[in-house]
C-alpha cells in the first residue's frame, strides 16, 4: 500500500511563534521518523503529508494514498481534532483513526464523560463552567479537580488543579478560562490508583493490550498525571503493569467505554478509581502518541511484551481490515 502521514510538527509551530505548551500535543521529527519507518517495515510505501494545509493542497489537485495514517492534532477550536477526519471523508480518502464525529465527542471531556454515563460506566460526578459567573454555581464537594475541557497531554493540568475549598476553586477556573479561552471542567475528585489502558481494535474486534499503573514519584505535582509530570515522566513518573482484580476492572470499564465511545482502531482510555478503589473513566485519547520511548501507549505495548513495530503493525492492520484494504 501507498500510506500518506499527516501529522503536525511541533517544531514547525514553534518556529511560528507558538509557545511550547501550545505545541505540547503536536509530534517531534522523531516520532515521525519512527512511525514511518515502522510502517515501510511492513512493506508498504509512504509520503510525508504533514498538516492540514498541505493536505488540503495536495487533495484538490486530485492527489490520493491507499490509505492515509493521521496522527494531526489539530491548532484551533474544539473540534481541531476533526479536521483531517473531515476534510479526508469530504475527498473519500480512507484514513486511520476514528472518524469526525467522534474526534468531537472525545476531545470535549464533557462529551465524552455524558456518553459513558449515559452508556452505565462509571465516571466522576462533573459541571462545566463556561465563563465566570457559573463559577458559584458548582455544587459538588470538595476536593475537586478542574481542567480545560478539551486539551490533552496534561495541558492546563498542574498541581493547581486540585482544589480543597471555593477560593482555591475560583483561583484556579478563573485562570484556566483566562488562559485557555474554553470551558472548564470541574469534577469530584477521585483518590485513588490511576491506570491508563492501551487498545487495538474497533467495535467488537477491539481489545485491551495492556493496563498500566500510573505512580507518581517523589518530586511530582501533585494531581497525578499533570502537564509538568507527563513532559518529565521518566523521572517523576512509575509505569507499571499489574494484573491484580482492581487492574483488570479498570481494563473492562475501558474497553466499554471504547465500544460506546464508538472510537476505531487503537488509542488508550485513562482511568482513576475513587477511595475504594472502584474504576472510574477519566477520558480517552483517541489520537495515542506515538513516541517509540516517551508516548504512553508504546511504552505501555513494551511492557506487555509488544515492540514498536508490532504495535504499529496492529494498528495498521487494523485500520486495514476495517477499511477492507486488507488485499491492496
Amino acid at each position: 500500500m501507498h500510506i500518506g502521514l499527516t501529522f503536525d510538527l511541533r517544531d514547525e509551530y514553534r518556529k511560528l511563534g507558538y509557545s511550547e505548551e501550545a505545541t505540547a500535543e503536536f509530534d517531534s521529527v522523531e516520532t515521525i521518523d519512527a512511525i514511518e519507518s515502522a510502517i515501510q517495515k511492513m512493506g508498504n510505501t509512504t509520503e510525508r503529508i504533514g498538516s492540514i494545509k498541505r493536505l488540503a493542497e495536495l487533495l484538490t489537485q486530485g492527489k490520493r494514498w491507499d490509505m492515509v495514517f493521521n496522527i494531526a492534532e489539530g491548532l484551533g477550536g474544539l473540534a481541531r481534532e476533526a479536521q483531517i477526519p473531515g476534510l479526508l471523508e469530504a475527498f473519500e480518502q480512507p484514513y486511520s483513526f476514528s472518524p469526525a464525529e467522534v474526534m468531537v465527542v472525545t476531545l470535549d471531556k464533557s462529551l465524552a464523560k455524558l456518553k459513558v454515563n449515559q452508556a452505565g460506566i462509571a465516571t466522576a460526578i462533573w459541571q462545566i463552567v463556561a465563563e465566570s459567573s457559573d463559577i458559584k454555581k458548582i455544587n459538588l464537594p470538595f476536593p475537586l479537580f478542574v481542567k480545560p475541557i478539551a486539551e490533552g497531554t496534561g495541558k492546563g493540568i498542574s498541581s493547581k488543579s486540585l482544589v480543597e475549598n471555593e477560593n482555591e476553586l475560583n483561583l484556579e477556573v478563573t485562570e484556566l478560562l483566562t488562559r485557555f479561552k474554553q470551558p472548564v471542567l470541574v469534577e469530584k475528585y477521585l483518590s485513588g490508583r490511576e491506570f491508563t489502558v492501551g487498545i487495538i481494535g474497533s467495535k467488537e474486534n477491539a481489545k485491551v493490550i495492556g493496563v498500566m499503573e500510573i505512580i507518581a514519584l517523589s518530586g511530582a505535582e501533585k494531581g497525578g498525571h499533570t502537564f509538568h509530570n507527563k513532559e518529565n515522566c521518566e523521572t517523576l513518573m512509575e509505569y507499571t503493569v499489574t494484573n491484580d482484580s482492581v487492574s483488570e476492572a479498570a481494563g473492562k470499564l475501558a474497553l466499554d467505554a471504547w465500544k460506546a465511545l464508538d472510537c476505531l482502531d487503537a488509542g488508550r482510555i485513562d482511568i482513576r478509581c475513587d477511595a475504594n478503589q472502584v474504576p472510574h473513566f477519566l477520558e480517552v485519547n483517541p489520537l495515542p502518541g506515538l513516541h517509540p520511548t516517551h508516548s504512553d501507549l508504546p511504552i505501555l505495548a513494551g511492557k506487555n511484551g509488544m515492540n514498536y513495530l508490532t504495535l504499529m503493525s496492529e494498528i495498521v492492520n487494523a485500520a486495514t481490515t476495517r477499511l477492507k484494504l486488507n488485499n491492496l
